[in-house]
């Protein structure tokens, strides 16, 4: 079955209850008067709610709300939130530098709102420490409180421990507070387009960390 709407002389019922076009209640009229309001107006008869009785119709621009229509669900397809699964790879024994730098991707992660896996891989002897790969998520996890929580615990899965985070905000807010971001660059860069100039020849591009191998 179609799921568009029934107009005009499609329209196979005696009397219909009619809305006007800035939705007034017209009341239950004949089909063949509705028509004819409809040609008046230069607008088209579109059943809305086939299942009442009689039938709702209203007097609108069909061609125009059929394309407002598509604009607002393009919008909400554009605006819809995936949830990511980022994955982050930490060594029991890692050393400051590396834990700031691993931190500093799990943080951005967080801020743009997505969940964010991390897992400890164990070689050898520390296999038998698993004690070492626990604290420091917890560690992590007391770095990053403020913009994710623990979603899934700490847990040892083969020679690996995995942890899983989650953003306290959500992936809708982050994509509109990154949106706001963005129009106030430009404005500025508007505003000023010396000092934007020179800002983007100073700014390196963000990458995204590339995934450690598994070692053996």
């Amino acid at each position: 079955m179609s799921a568009e709407p029934r107009i005009n002389d499609r329209i196979r019922v005696p009397e219909v209850r009619l809305v006007g076009p800035s939705g007034e209640q017209v009341g239950i009229v004949p089909l063949a008067k509705a028509l004819e309001l409809a040609q008046e107006y230069d607008l088209d008869l579109v059943e809305v709610a086939a299942n009442a009785r009689p039938p709702v119709c209203k007097l609108m621009d069909y061609g125009k709300f059929k394309y407002e229509s598509a604009m607002k669900a393009r919008e909400a397809r554009k605006n819809q939130a995936h949830t990511v699964i980022k994955e982050m790879k930490l060594r029991p024994k890692i050393d400051p530098h590396d834990y700031d730098t691993k931190k500093g991707h799990v943080v951005r992660f967080l801020k743009q709102g997505d969940k964010v896996k991390i897992t400890i891989m164990f070689r050898g002897r520390e296999q038998s420490r698993p004690e070492l790969g626990y604290r420091l998520l917890q560690r992590l996890a007391e770095d990053v409180q403020d913009l994710g929580f623990v979603e899934s615990n700490p847990k040892q899965d083969g020679r690996n421990m995995i942890m899983v985070l989650g953003p306290h905000k959500k992936k809708t807010e982050a994509m509109a507070e990154a949106r706001q971001a963005q129009e106030a660059r430009k404005a500025e860069a508007k505003a000023n387009p010396g000092k934007s100039q020179n800002a983007a020849e100073n700014e390196a591009p963000a990458e995204e960390p590339a995934e450690e191998p598994a070692e053996a």
